[in-house]
């Protein structure tokens, strides 16, 4: 088995005293174990779910693509793909609950398995010993249905909406496969992240999180209001109808009280209450601006070590925060102790643990 060596990742730079943090992206791109790195075969697509030919279009170059701007458009490319790469059957989602793009999902899973072959021997391990723990897994379920059919992970999904978790549920009773490598958990209580959320024993290798990006409902029409002029649609002009939120998004989903920043910070603190339960800890920060004030968090709860993965798709940039309460040491213990019967998928292209941002 053939191996390739992961790049050692660089620790979060220590924020510089009255300079701002540059909201400028890093120069990232798709990672290239994903499986739409090279573009949409739209025949494949198609041929899969049928529902989607009548959303395809023809751009001006000449080739096949969807109106990304319309939901239902959206919808059905994504049951597509879930479908053509991942062997999902039957995904569907409330109307008014998130449509995420997939690829982006991919490309977290993607990022996790390159950071878990750096307490690995530099290769990914798979199989039903990895436990990862996704905070929010909302109504689409995606992140475990991508990691389960990637790496053959277990998945516990948390949610505080309930009507979303039935939904997940839905989608998981249409796919016998994923019965055993996924459980669905409600954390009733709304400003409670890990806080009683883990059961006596549950240790998981991982957390993942798409946090809530806005602070506020008006500011999640303010930005669909924004991208909506850029695409120049009906919504656009005022006193038109309002703007659809093509990806679409609840409250839970979209917005919390002090937005991204807030939500992160507050995961951050309630981590330091479980250090030895979850190996690395990881969240997507969206907004550049908000990196000085996490790595500010960090170092108040003494993490032994935390990363910036820059992530981005076309003029999409964001990036994944990564911290561990585990040094290298305790990380080569861990792996023993949990990894005992994980097997190893050797990485033949890696993407880059680095980020001054």
């Amino acid at each position: 088995m053939s191996e390739t060596t992961v790049p050692t990742p660089q620790p979060i730079p220590a924020p510089v005293k009255k300079k701002p943090v540059s909201a400028k992206p890093a120069q990232s791109s798709i990672h290239p174990r994903n499986k739409n790195a090279a573009g949409y075969d739209f025949a494949a697509l198609t041929a899969v779910a049928p529902g989607l030919v009548k959303f395809v279009i023809t751009t001006s170059a000449g080739t096949p693509s969807i109106d990304f701007a319309n939901p239902s458009a959206v919808k059905a490319f994504n049951r597509a793909l879930l479908a053509l790469h991942y062997g999902i059957r039957g995904w569907e989602i409330p109307a008014g609950y998130l449509c995420p793009p997939i690829p982006g999902r991919a490309d977290y899973i993607h990022q996790v398995a390159d950071l878990l072959a750096t307490c690995n021997k530099k290769v990914v391990p798979t199989g039903a010993d990895i436990r990862i723990l996704d905070i929010g897994v909302g109504a689409n379920c995606v992140y475990p249905l991508i990691g389960n059919a990637e790496y053959g992970w277990r998945f516990l999904g948390v949610d505080i909406d309930e009507a979303a978790l039935a939904n997940a549920q839905m989608i998981l009773s249409k796919n016998p496969q994923l019965t055993a490598a996924v459980e669905l958990r409600h954390q009733p209580v709304w400003d409670n992240v890990f806080t009683g959320l883990l059961r006596s024993g549950e240790n998981f290798d991982v957390s993942i999180c798409n946090p809530p990006f806005h602070n506020s409902p008006d500011e999640v029409m303010a930005v669909s209001q924004r991208k909506w002029n850029n695409l120049n649609k009906p919504g656009a002009k005022r006193g038109a109808a309002q703007p659809r939120l093509n990806f679409g998004g609840g409250g839970t989903e979209l917005w919390c009280n002090g937005g991204e920043r807030a939500f992160v910070k507050r995961m951050i603190e309630q981590s330091a209450a479980i250090p030895k339960r979850v190996m690395w800890f990881t969240s997507l920060v969206s907004q550049a601006e908000n990196l000085e004030h996490i790595e500010v968090a960090l170092k108040k709860v003494h993490v032994a070590d935390s990363r910036i993965i820059g992530m981005g798709q076309g003029q999409k940039q964001s990036r994944l925060v990564a911290w561990t309460f585990t040094g290298n040491g305790e990380r080569e213990k861990w792996r023993k102790a949990h990894w005992s019967m994980a097997t190893s998928q050797p990485i033949e292209s890696v993407s880059a643990f680095d980020e001054p941002v």
